[in-house]
């Protein structure tokens, strides 16, 4: 998930795969499944008291505050860099316009489509 959205706002500024811009997508696949896998222990903590319905509710909405706090965070902290603002900012450029777009993309798609996935599954209730 993280990953097309760096790979598309890259692509979108015509900036070329460097260093820069793969930490920056190792970056964003490791926050992206560290939310991913906080929601989905959230989900499986909350089937064991509740039915799946009200599972993926609680879960998604006990992790989305914590989730959109990180990547507003992260996309105000690194638009400097991205717009090329300060003295050596072009060089780390790559690294915050792929951090950005994975959590433009990843995110969305971490609200909605991995609560569609989980109510979809066919889990055993324990």
């Amino acid at each position: 998930m993280g990953i097309t959205g760096s790979l598309i706002l890259l692509f979108i500024f015509n900036i070329p795969l460097n260093v820069s811009s793969y930490t920056g997508i190792i970056m964003i696949v490791g926050i992206v499944a560290e939310n991913a896998i906080f929601t989905v222990f959230q989900y499986f903590n909350d089937l064991k008291k509740n039915d799946k319905d009200m599972a993926v509710k609680s879960a998604i909405s006990q992790r989305m505050r914590p989730n959109l706090m990180t990547a507003i965070s992260a996309i105000l902290a690194l638009m400097p860099l991205a717009i090329g603002i300060g003295i050596g900012a072009q060089m780390q450029q790559a690294l915050a316009i792929a951090v950005i777009g994975g959590f433009v993309i990843g995110l969305p798609l971490l609200l909605i489509v991995l609560p569609t996935f989980l109510r979809r599954m066919n889990f055993k209730d324990r």
